[in-house]
């Protein structure tokens, strides 16, 4: 079995162990996406336990359900908080708290549609901490998303426009059926330094992140659905 192929494998794996144990929350089906579950409340306030975390004023948070909890807390303490559109169509949004009336709607993909400001990567300011979504996540810094790869589209972007720093911390906030002790990795793989859930707080063994954006690996698809990787192509 190749490495797509176990990583498929592995995240029909953690779909059924999430349902099976009936710990899956809406938006249904979870097949597909990064896994919305119960106590990913908790899991967020996991990451107050992260020095980086608390000191970092931007922090970079993936759209998906299970991390809306994390949006909104980074909001509420005050934190300027970079939301990648889906897909990247849009490219990045940024999130202001002191221009924000409504945290609770800013937390939504509606809100921060609404509320956020459309900025390109060059203009952010410099990101301190991320935090991403996943469908499985491994004690050696492995992650599984839901295998289009824009998570590591995204670092490799901000990576190659100054935004984050090569060794930025990343954490994830999963249930704890979604840990693996490793994983199977791609060279355009990004490895995580924190897993965050209920029942505690992860510190990751192994780094392993790409220089940047590895153009031989992207697709003329990836290219055309994505203006913003055109446009740096071009540059």
């Amino acid at each position: 079995m190749n490495v797509k192929e176990e990583k498929e494998r592995i995240r029909r794996e953690v779909y059924r162990r999430l349902l099976e144990a009936g710990v899956a929350r809406p938006p249904m089906p979870i097949e597909g996406r990064i896994p919305n579950f119960e106590s990913a409340e908790r899991a967020a306030e996991r990451l107050r336990e992260i020095p980086g975390f608390m000191d970092a004023e931007v922090v970079k948070v993936n759209p998906d359900s299970p991390q809306r909890p994390v949006r909104r807390m980074v909001l509420e303490m005050g934190k300027k908080l970079v939301m990648p559109t889906p897909r990247l169509r849009r490219g990045f949004l940024l999130l202001d708290p002191e221009r924000i009336r409504n945290i609770g709607f800013a937390s939504t993909i509606r809100g921060a549609f609404t509320v956020g400001r459309p900025v390109e990567p060059e203009d952010l300011p410099e990101v301190g901490f991320i935090v991403e979504g996943s469908v499985a996540a491994a004690k050696d810094g492995g992650r599984l998303g839901k295998g289009e790869g824009y998570a590591e589209l995204e670092y490799a972007i901000l990576l190659e426009t100054g935004r984050i720093k090569r060794d930025v911390e990343i954490a994830t906030t999963v249930h704890p059926l979604q840990v693996y002790d490793t994983l199977p990795r791609d060279p355009y793989d990004v490895s995580l330094t924190y897993i965050a859930t209920a029942r505690g707080l992860i510190r990751c063994t192994d780094f392993f992140r790409p220089p940047g954006i590895l153009w031989d690996l992207i697709s003329e698809e990836k290219l055309e659905e994505i203006p913003l990787l055109r446009r740096l192509t071009r540059k």
